[in-house]
């Protein structure tokens, strides 16, 4: 079992998140609330007004999310789903944890490692555009993001 940080359209309330539930793309338990121990940008960029966190760790914000514990089959699913590598990397990332499930393992306050799905992929402008901390696809950014089965 791993451990993986969503910030996107993977975590609870989102677009993405059933996918995180659906049992035939393997397993993924909620372990707690965290946010990154280093700064990064987390930007909505591109025609689908995609949540990307772009790899340039001292910049931007510490971002809130989710972590999971997913078993192989659903860590190789993510990775699919996530374009890796082209489009996103599966790197670790620090984590201190805000708040965990109950009779979860991490302690609020602790530091962890998780896998994040960060990119190195961008283009020149996404480092200046606006970041943001937390994302909600309903958020007054105004930015509506295009799920993968309305993109044309």
């Amino acid at each position: 079992m791993a451990h993986v940080f969503v910030y996107g359209t993977l975590k609870k309330g989102q677009p993405n998140h059933h996918y995180m539930m659906d049992s035939s793309n393997g397993k993924a338990t909620f372990v707690a609330t965290a946010i990154t121990a280093q700064k990064y940008p987390l930007v909505i960029a591109g025609k689908y007004n995609i949540p990307f966190l772009l790899n340039l760790p001292g910049r931007g914000l510490r971002v809130h999310g989710e972590v999971y514990e997913v078993d192989k089959k659903m860590l190789g699913f993510l990775d699919e789903f996530e374009c890796v590598p082209g489009m996103y990397q599966r790197t670790t990332a620090g984590l201190e944890v805000r708040e965990s499930a109950a009779g979860g393992k991490l302690s609020p306050g602790s530091i962890t490692e998780a896998f994040v799905y960060s990119t190195t992929a961008y283009q020149p402008d996404w480092p200046s555009l606006p970041a943001f901390e937390s994302y909600d696809a309903s958020g007054d950014h105004g930015l509506r993001y295009v799920c993968r089965e309305d993109r044309h």
